[in-house]
């Protein structure tokens, strides 16, 4: 363990907030010894057809921050999400915190900056967070120390944070049942993942992995708590000794045939601004729909 910039035997509070509408989990994670805490992947209600956005998401996080008289000081995005849109604003506004994200952030604005046709007011260099992550860097929460492990392929900003006994895992592992993300986003890559996969598994066996989505696969209930050790054994995609050239195999033929998710056109939008909605001329919230492009 002393190879970790951080102690692994301390073992942080974790509270999941499971969003059925888009199959995600977001946290709240605790230092064990203050009050401090931070969110990890948040959401932000949408009806994509009625054009509303709302806030009940957040509303349920910041109402346990505030009952539990917590102080919110990180505001952390795993990756610019393609399925959901953020909460991050909205949830600074309301209760401070610094919102953080891998530097490859840049990649993704570049990226969707032209997929979008954004104009020279939109800013391709990360500014619109306030920490930009790379491999290793470390952050505090409260007197908890956290840190980085730079995990692409599903995106090229996807980041790996591990707090104490616990990593947050974003979309580079889901359960065992669950397997693993697509890889057939622009800048994704199979191969990549399997690597940032074997980078998640070299961790301590009884690491505590907590998914950022789950789907309930034949039928279970949503779960989002695993370890190590359960992925490495069981995991249906690279677990028991699978191979990259196996996982490649799979990862791409799989990716050949889903569908593209239903959120991917406003949460790109929104996530690659740190989860502010672009808006018009006029300064009225809009969201552009490319045609033909993905």
């Amino acid at each position: 363990m002393s190879e970790y910039p951080v102690n692994m035997a301390l073992k942080p509070q974790v509270e999941a907030f499971f969003d059925a509408a888009t199959n995600t989990i977001a946290y709240v994670v605790k230092d064990p010894s203050t009050n401090a805490c931070a969110i990890i992947d948040s959401v932000m209600d949408i009806d994509y057809a009625a054009g509303q956005i709302t806030y009940d998401h957040a509303d349920q996080m910041i109402g346990y921050i505030q009952e539990n008289k917590l102080d919110l000081q990180w505001i952390i995005e795993t990756h610019v999400h393609a399925d959901h849109l953020s909460a991050a604003p909205y949830l600074q506004e309301k209760l401070g915190g610094k919102m953080g994200v891998g530097e490859n952030i840049t990649i993704i604005q570049e990226t969707f900056g032209k997929f979008f046709n954004e104009g020279t007011e939109f800013q391709r260099d990360g500014s619109q967070f306030d920490a930009l992550f790379s491999e290793g860097s470390t952050y505090k929460i409260g007197t908890m120390d956290a840190f980085t492990i730079h995990t692409p392929g599903h995106t090229p900003a996807c980041m790996v944070h591990v707090i104490g006994d616990a990593a947050f895992v974003g979309d580079t592992l889901f359960m065992p049942d669950g397997g693993s993300a697509r890889c057939d986003f622009p800048g994704g890559s199979a191969a990549e993942l399997y690597a940032s996969i074997q980078k998640v598994l070299s961790l301590p066996d009884d690491m505590r992995l907590f998914m950022c989505h789950d789907y309930g696969p034949n039928g279970r209930d949503i779960q989002w708590e695993t370890s190590v050790v359960e992925e490495k054994e069981h995991n249906i995609h690279v677990g028991g000794g699978k191979t990259k050239a196996d996982f490649v195999k799979f990862r791409t033929e799989r990716d050949a045939i889903l569908d593209m998710p239903t959120l991917i056109i406003p949460s790109l939008q929104v996530n690659m601004r740190a989860g502010v909605v672009p808006t018009d001329e006029d300064g009225n919230p809009q969201l552009k729909v490319p045609l033909n492009k993905l």
